[in-house]
């Protein structure tokens, strides 16, 4: 990264795990990152593994940062936010990171002070593997060299999308956070369909998460749209035509589109709790 700040961490969890080892991965010097967590077991494999500075005092890593990733549960963040409102006097010298879902940048204003400087980011689980689609969101509170920053260090564990507002952030979680559940609900009915006439449930797991690995990355290499790339595998009157067929009979599109907003109204639901 050019851009190398001291950053730090509040919560351990295995998103911030993620990130912290696709950072130093990525070239990120160990010594400018800070990790706090009430306990001690995470906090240690970091370090052990990672070289990361780490405590468990929350305005101890906070001191040394230039960056401030909140790392912690959404019915947490308000009393850690309040915590370090209460003692600590530069806020708003310091860019302010939150991975939490849920929580719009007005409330944090309230948490944390009006002057803050926050890019709020969504990551999604397949961070945990290095191929992650994390989608940020900011206001006019930051400058293009904090956008980057982000940017750079969320690239350490998968690809980044920029969104214009908090409502496309409630999208894109309901597509690309959500989305890992999605496709492992398919995957599982792939797998639970070819063991129902007779395969070996390990050989019927490794058929479907190869066949789902290559047709992703097929998509990503490919110019074709996701349709097109659907037609060039389906021969008319052949199997796969009547596979489809089927789907198409079931309304795959409707499901899907039902599932993607009542995904969104559940985060807009979310927002209101905080």
């Amino acid at each position: 990264m050019k851009d190398i700040r001291n950053i730090a961490f509040i919560g351990a969890g295995n998103m911030t795990q993620s990130i912290v080892g696709g950072m130093c991965k990525s070239g990120y010097p160990a010594d400018k990152v800070w990790v706090s967590n009430p306990s001690d077991a995470k906090l240690e494999k970091m370090k052990s593994e990672l070289g990361v500075n780490t405590s468990n005092d929350n305005l101890e890593v906070v001191e040394k940062a230039d960056a401030i990733v909140l790392a912690v549960k959404p019915q947490l963040m308000s009393e850690v936010c309040t915590h370090l409102r209460e003692n600590v006097s530069n806020l708003s010298d310091k860019l302010i990171i939150t991975i939490a879902a849920g929580i719009r940048i007005p409330k944090y204003r309230e948490y944390l002070g009006e002057r803050i400087r926050i890019i709020r980011v969504m990551p999604n689980t397949p961070s945990l593997v290095g191929q992650g689609m994390s989608g940020l969101v900011t206001d006019d509170s930051v400058d293009q060299a904090d956008k980057d920053f982000v940017t750079e260090a969320f690239n350490g564990v998968g690809e980044t999308l920029w969104v214009s507002d908090e409502d496309q952030l409630d999208i894109l979680g309901a597509v690309a956070g959500s989305g890992p559940a999605y496709f492992f609900e398919f995957m599982d009915s792939l797998a639970k369909a070819a063991t129902a006439l007779g395969f070996d449930a390990a050989k019927a797991r490794e058929m479907v998460q190869q066949t789902c690995l290559g047709a992703a990355q097929m998509a990503k290499e490919s110019d074709l749209s996701l349709e097109d790339l659907r037609k060039q595998v389906t021969s008319k009157g052949g199997s796969t035509a009547k596979g489809v067929e089927a789907y198409q009979e079931s309304d795959l599109h409707g499901i899907s589109d039902k599932a993607v907003k009542a995904a969104v109204n559940r985060n807009q639901e979310m927002a209101k709790l905080f």
